[in-house]
C-alpha cells in the first residue's frame, strides 16, 4: 500500500538504533505525551456507531446547505481541507460546496463570506476544543450569529454542527445550552493527530468521501506497522530522514508532482513542525507541488546551500486517462510526446527532477502510494503520524505536545487587553515603544 525508497547511506547504526528504540517506546506507550496516543487505536476513535451517525449527520447537512462552512484552525481544519482537495474532483458542481473558515483574522475575508451567506443555503460545521481559539472563535460568533438571525434559533439548531470537548469549555457549553449537535473530541488525541476522528471525518463525509473507506486503510496501516521495525515503512521513513539530518540536512521539503495533493503537504508541514520543532531541535519541514514551482524554486533547490533534502510524494496509478493529440502544424513542437499519456509526461519529469536534483549534491526519499482514492489516503494518514511520533522519539522530544504555540497567543491576548493580561499590556506597550 505504502512503500518508502531511498538511496542514502546507512551506514551509520547508530541512528537506527535510536529509531528502533524510539519504536519500542512508542508501541509500549511508555513515551513522552503517552496520554496522547488516542489516534494510535483506530478501532476506538472511529467506531461503527460513530462512523453512521457521522454519516447520518453529514446527509442532514448534505440536505440542507448549498455550502457548507467549516471554520478552524490548524488541526482542527488541515486534516479534513487535505483529504477533500485530494479526493474531492476539482470541478464538480455537485452541492454542497465547502468554505473553510476560522484560521485567520482578516477582516475582509469573514466581510466578504457573511455577504455571500446572505445569498446562499449554509451549514456550519465547527471545531474547537476550548472554543476559546481566537481565530476560531471570531469566526464562529459572526456565524452563528449570521446564521441565526437568517434562519431563526430553532432553524439553525439543524444548520450547526460543533465539535468540542466531551464535557468542558466554552464551545461545549455554548452547544448545549443552544441544543446544536455536537460529536466529541477525544482527550487523548492532539488537534494534528485528530484527522481521522469526528475533527476530519464529519467534513470529509459533507463532502461526499467514503469515510468507510478511509479509516479502513488507516485500519489496514495501523496493523501493517505495530507488529516489528522488519519492513517497516514508518521505521524506514523515520531511518532515512534521521539519517540525513545528521548528515546537516535540516530541511524537508516534501514534494509532489500532483497539485490536488497541496493541502496534505500543509497537513505533513504542521503535523512534523509542532511535533519536532522543540528544544532547538527538529528537522524544518518545507513543501513545493512540481512542476509549477521548479519555475520559482529550482534553481535554489539545483544550486542553493546543500542543507535540503527532497521528499517525493508519489502516486502509481492514476484515475483517469488523458492523452496529448497530434498536431499537423506542430507549432509547439510537441509531437514527439502525441500520443502519450500527461502522467507518463508527468512521470518523466519527476524521474529527470530527481536526477538532477540528486547531480546537484541534494538527497532524496521517494513515498509511493498506489492510488489517490479513500483506503490508500487513510493508510497515508496513519502512516505519517506514526512516523512523525517514531520521528520525535528519535530527536528526544515529546512529539505530541506544543508549547511554543502558546507564546504567541499570550502576547496578543495582551496586546488586545484580554481581562488578566493587565500586567503584560503595559510591559509589551514599553516594548514597542522603545521600537518606533
Amino acid at each position: 500500500m505504502i512503500t518508502v525508497k531511498s538511496d542514502i547511506d546507512f551506514t551509520d547504526n547508530i541512528v537506527l538504533e535510536k529509531v528502533e528504540t524510539a519504536f519500542q517506546t512508542l508501541i509500549s506507550h511508555q513515551g513522552a505525551g503517552n496520554e496522547f496516543l488516542g489516534w494510535m487505536d483506530i478501532d476506538k476513535i472511529a467506531s461503527q456507531s460513530l462512523i453512521k451517525d457521522l454519516q447520518q449527520t453529514a446527509d442532514s447537512l448534505i440536505k440542507i446547505s448549498d455550502y457548507v462552512v467549516v471554520a478552524g484552525i490548524g488541526g482542527s481544519y488541515l486534516g479534513a481541507r487535505a483529504v477533500i482537495e485530494a479526493l474531492r474532483p476539482r470541478f464538480l458542481s455537485k452541492k454542497p460546496q465547502i468554505i473553510y473558515a476560522g484560521h485567520h483574522l482578516s477582516e475582509d475575508f469573514l466581510s466578504e463570506l457573511l455577504s455571500f451567506l446572505s445569498t446562499v443555503d449554509y451549514s456550519i460545521i465547527v471545531i474547537s476544543k476550548s472554543g476559546t481559539t481566537t481565530e476560531t472563535a471570531v469566526a464562529f460568533r459572526l456565524l452563528a450569529q449570521h446564521c441565526e438571525k437568517k434562519y431563526g434559533q430553532d432553524a439553525s439548531k439543524k444548520r450547526i454542527v460543533c465539535i468540542t470537548d466531551k464535557e468542558k469549555g466554552a464551545l461545549k457549553k455554548f452547544a448545549d445550552i443552544k441544543e446544536y449537535k455536537s460529536f466529541v473530541i477525544p482527550d487523548n488525541v492532539g488537534g494534528r493527530y485528530s484527522v481521522l476522528t469526528p475533527v476530519g471525518l464529519l467534513p470529509i463525509a459533507v463532502a461526499g468521501i467514503n469515510i468507510k473507506a478511509l479509516i479502513s486503510g488507516a485500519k489496514e496501516m495501523s496493523n501493517s506497522l505495530s507488529d516489528s521495525t522488519v519492513n517497516n515503512a514508518a521505521v524506514s521513513y523515520a531511518h532515512a530522514r534521521n539519517t540525513l539530518l545528521n548528515q546537516g540536512f535540516n530541511i524537508e521539503v516534501m514534494a509532489s508532482f500532483e497539485p490536488k495533493l497541496f493541502f496534505l503537504i500543509e497537513w505533513w508541514k504542521q503535523l512534523f513542525g509542532e511535533s519536532e520543532g522543540k528544544k532547538n531541535k527538529g528537522i524544518f519541514p518545507a513543501g513545493v507541488v512540481y512542476t509549477t514551482d521548479l519555475h520559482s524554486m529550482g534553481q535554489y533547490m539545483q544550486e542553493g546551500q546543500r542543507i535540503v533534502f527532497e521528499t517525493f510524494l508519489s502516486i502509481n496509478k492514476e484515475k483517469s486517462m488523458c492523452k496529448l493529440p497530434h498536431d499537423n502544424d506542430n507549432f509547439d513542437q510537441l509531437n514527439y510526446l502525441a500520443g502519450k499519456r500527461i502522467s507518463e509526461i508527468n512521470k518523466q519529469a519527476k524521474m529527470g527532477t530527481i536526477l538532477a536534483h540528486k547531480d546537484g549534491g541534494i538527497p532524496a526519499i521517494e513515498i509511493l502510494i498506489d492510488a489517490l482514492d479513500e483506503q490508500n489516503l487513510g493508510a497515508l494518514i496513519y502512516f505519517f503520524e506514526f512516523a512523525c511520533a517514531i520521528s520525535g522519539y528519535t530527536l528526544g522530544v515529546n512529539p505530541f505536545d506544543q508549547p511554543g504555540v502558546e507564546a504567541y497567543k499570550k502576547n496578543m491576548f495582551a496586546l488586545l487587553k484580554k481581562e488578566g493580561f493587565e500586567k503584560e499590556h503595559e510591559l509589551l506597550q514599553k516594548r514597542i515603544h522603545k521600537t518606533k
